[in-house]
């Protein structure tokens, strides 16, 4: 059975948060838990997943935020070999969440290396934490898919998303993204590696 692991950012994802209704909904679930949600380290951050991914075997990412950035210092790791996929919604860059969040976070250099698994990056277009051709940048270099949410926030609670059944759908799409019955049935928007050619409409994606 392949387990999700949900890898929440900086505070952690509070109460209706669309990653909390993902533990619930799914049984097949866990939270990463980290000691310092409201100071985070990248030292400890990684530890911390590595010890989890090395007591399962086949494992999906679904990261928020600076979660994103966590999934993606797993590059060139043999931890990453454990990892079948990664859903990376709304990542963060360092230098605006140190603006908006002066002294809070230890996260060294952005992460720049490709991905050993495949992925997706869901980006948006107001996102303060990241704009959308910045996320397309970090997206090339990770070897990542981008889906546009259009102005949809940093895609949490503020933003309107709750409960995120699409999610769920995407994080399928991942686990099972070479077939062909998949992609076909799938429902999101265009990208420019293994899931080109899907539907582009944005409102199947709320």
């Amino acid at each position: 059975m392949t387990r999700t692991l949900i890898l929440p950012g900086l505070m952690g994802s509070g109460t209706n948060h669309w990653q909390q209704h993902w533990l619930s909904d799914n049984p097949g679930s866990r939270l990463v838990e980290q000691d310092s949600w409201d100071r985070p380290h990248l030292a400890g951050w990684l530890d911390r997943l590595e010890s989890i991914l090395g007591k399962h075997g086949d494992v999906i990412l679904v990261a928020h935020s600076l979660g994103c950035l966590l999934a993606a210092h797993l590059a060139g790791r043999a931890s990453a070999e454990r990892i079948r996929g990664a859903l990376l919604v709304a990542p963060c860059h360092l230098d605006r969440t140190e603006r908006i969040h002066p002294g809070a976070i230890r996260f060294g250099a952005m992460p720049d290396a490709p991905l050993s698994f495949p992925s997706l990056v869901v980006g948006s277009l107001n996102d303060p934490y990241m704009p959308l051709e910045q996320c397309r940048h970090y997206a090339s270099l990770w070897g990542s898919d981008l889906i546009d949410l259009g102005h949809a926030g940093h895609i949490n609670v503020a933003s309107g998303f709750g409960r995120w059944v699409h999610g769920y759908r995407l994080a399928s799409l991942i686990q099972r993204q070479g077939s062909d019955t998949a992609l076909r049935q799938a429902s999101v928007i265009g990208s420019h590696r293994p899931f080109r050619g899907l539907v582009r409409d944005r409102r199947l994606l709320s």
